[in-house]
């Protein structure tokens, strides 16, 4: 079986991107696993699906799978491809769409500088929804990680974050201690590992183990998280510019049920077809 595909990335975070408005999606996991194999397939963090709608509430559906071949349930970094692939293939002329993913309906926007804004929706603090199991309420929990304590503020921006402050990212212990926090017992579906290196109110770097998919160049749902739980513990002030491994993403988030807005870049690189 022959299929067709698009790669992008958007900041470095790596996308392979399937059109599956006029024909049935059915990849297995282990195919998506090929797929996403960076030696044998065509190689990416996460797969991206575009579907038709399940309703009138949206334009598209969007579905995510990470590298691994598990389904997730937001991408932020994908969106802004999303919208910039559909606009490619004349799936739409509308800059501004609304999207369903499993996290719910997001919103975005194909900017005139060839950037992408989207609203993110508002953070959620509840910890039952991220799902953390914690025994007191609150954004900042010590997580026991290989018999050492490890502060982080936890939140979900559709998926789940555990964000730590870190002195300097370029030594956090992102590749050692980032799986081990990922499969932490107190996060029963797994969760991204963020390292935050705040540069000064307006301005981080960041780091992202993703779950699933290992560190990433960009994570933009971890830089969504990030800021916002730097703006909660009065670190930050929006907007904040965040500087990853991949490049440069935006963030602003008034506060409260807000919604978070990520604006960044979404480039195409090629286009294909690869045998299942």
């Amino acid at each position: 079986m022959k299929i067709a595909f698009a790669k992008m990335h958007g900041a470095g975070n790596d996308f392979v991107v399937f059109d599956a408005t006029s024909s049935a999606f059915g990849l297995t996991g282990e195919q998506l696993k090929a797929v996403a194999d960076r030696h044998f397939g065509v190689g990416c963090d996460q797969i991206l699906v575009v579907e038709k709608t399940s309703g009138p509430a949206a334009d598209f559906r969007y579905r995510i799978f990470n590298a691994d071949g598990g389904e997730v349930e937001q991408c932020g970094n994908g969106a802004r491809c999303f919208v910039k692939f559909v606009h490619q293939r004349g799936l739409t002329s509308n800059r501004q769409i609304r999207v369903e993913t499993l996290a719910g309906i997001i919103e975005p926007r194909l900017e005139e500088d060839g950037e992408v804004t989207v609203n993110m929706g508002a953070p959620v603090f509840e910890l039952a929804k991220v799902p953390f199991t914690a025994q007191r309420a609150g954004l900042v929990h010590t997580i026991e990680v290989a018999g050492k304590p490890v502060e982080v503020a936890v939140l979900s921006m559709g998926n789940p974050h555990a964000v730590q402050v870190v002195p300097d990212v370029d030594s956090a212990p992102v590749g050692t201690q980032g799986p081990e926090v990922e499969r932490h017992p107190a996060f029963p579906r797994r969760v991204n590992a963020g390292y935050m290196q705040v540069v000064d109110r307006h301005s981080i770097r960041l780091r992202v183990f993703e779950r699933g998919a290992g560190e990433t160049l960009a994570c933009g749902t971890g830089a969504c998280a990030a800021v916002v739980s730097g703006i909660a513990r009065g670190l930050l002030d929006s907007p904040v510019t965040v500087g990853t491994r991949g490049g440069t993403l935006t963030i602003a988030w008034a506060g409260g049920d807000n919604p978070v807005w990520l604006k960044g870049p979404a480039i195409s690189v090629f286009e294909g077809t690869i045998e299942l």
